[in-house]
């Protein structure tokens, strides 16, 4: 029942969720599962990444801060630790520490190229999930703009693409 348990827990977790029941049930098969005792750490700010982390039981916390002041974020149960590195071998942006006795699914990058190859329905609902966030976050730094400007009090000329 343990791959049921995992087909469960991906299910939960984002882009995971897109995945039809075929395409999880070979990410449960092929993916590594973890444990962690409290304390333990998953991986260091700067380290090269391994693939992505689903948590499966537990606590894990993100902490990007260089002066070790309190973690900006907890991961539990479902919660998916770095969506980018499932796609590429990335440098990690924060240290994950299990904040108590924790279990993760790790899935690698050549895993989840089997799964979008294997399944190109759940390639494309993947490619349309992650093209609808970065246009919330183009939208999100536009505003950000534009606050900017109104407290400056005058135009910042946009640049060209070529200027950039």
């Amino acid at each position: 029942m343990a791959l049921d348990d995992d087909i469960a827990i991906l299910s939960q977790a984002p882009l995971f969720n897109l995945l039809g029941r075929d395409a999880l049930r070979l990410v449960a098969f092929a993916s590594e599962s973890r444990t962690y005792r409290e304390g333990d750490v998953l991986f260091r700010k700067g380290d090269r990444s391994d693939g992505g982390y689903v948590v499966s039981r537990g606590a894990i916390a993100l902490d990007a801060s260089e002066n070790g002041a309190p973690e900006a974020f907890m991961a539990g149960p479902g919660a998916l630790i770095g969506q980018a590195a499932l796609f590429a071998r990335i440098e990690r942006r924060a240290t994950a520490t299990a904040r108590e006795p924790s279990a993760i699914i790790r899935v690698t990058p050549s895993l989840m190229r089997r799964v979008l190859e294997e399944f190109p329905d759940a390639a494309a609902a993947i490619q349309d999930a992650m093209a609808d966030e970065l246009v919330r976050l183009t939208e999100g730094l536009e505003r950000v703009r534009q606050q900017l400007i109104a407290i400056d009090g005058e135009e910042i000329p946009a640049k060209a693409p070529d200027e950039a």
